[in-house]
């Protein structure tokens, strides 16, 4: 365990406590006003909840180990995709515009809390491996995906339509693919470098 372990078991744990808040805000206005990227990003919020508490179990483990819980957060970053996926296909027959003004809101308020998460973890995403990557992959590209929900609502601002929310939330089911595919090639290397 490095010198750092405590400071940066204290910044998981902050950031899993932020992502767990929000994911309820975010879960709750995208039902309300018929979100697709709202509903990806407050799944995406409860997986990064995921990821920081499996980090804080299991930093004190061995490389190996390590290797292991970062190939299984690898598949954990794809449930959110999947989950846009099937509610992005419920919408493509009927793509209703969400209220601009709750999407804006909700997706400015993730932002904040998402560049707060990745300021924190920032420092340490070179630090345990795997592990600390995927947490700050994660926050990174959830601040991204935040940018892309503001854009939408100010698209449908202007042009009334469902197809700005929907095309977002398609966004971010491939960005998490992305990042699942870059903490599983970071997760095997460490694998191969701890049976060597």
């Amino acid at each position: 365990m490095t010198a750092a372990a405590p400071a940066l078991r204290h910044a998981v744990l902050i950031v899993a406590l932020a992502n767990l808040g929000y994911f309820g805000v975010e879960f709750a206005v995208a039902r309300q006003i018929g979100s697709v990227a709202l509903l990806a990003d407050s799944i995406d919020f409860l997986e990064d909840t995921a990821v920081n508490l499996l980090i804080l179990v299991a930093m004190g483990w061995s490389l190996v180990a390590r290797a292991r819980v970062g190939m299984l957060l690898a598949g954990i970053l794809l449930v959110p995709g999947l989950a846009t996926l099937w509610t992005a296909w419920e919408k493509f027959s009927h793509p209703v515009p969400p209220d601009p003004a709750l999407l804006s809101a909700t997706g400015i308020g993730a932002l904040i809390v998402n560049l707060g998460c990745a300021l924190l973890l920032a420092r340490f995403r070179h630090q345990s491996g795997s592990l600390t990557r995927a947490a700050f992959l994660s926050a990174r590209n959830d601040a991204a995906a935040n940018l892309a929900i503001i854009g939408a609502a100010l698209v449908t601002l202007a042009w009334p339509s469902g197809w700005p929310d929907l095309i977002v939330g398609l966004g971010i089911a491939l960005m998490n693919a992305d990042a699942a595919r870059e903490v599983w090639e970071a997760a095997r290397d460490e694998h191969r470098s701890a049976a060597a």
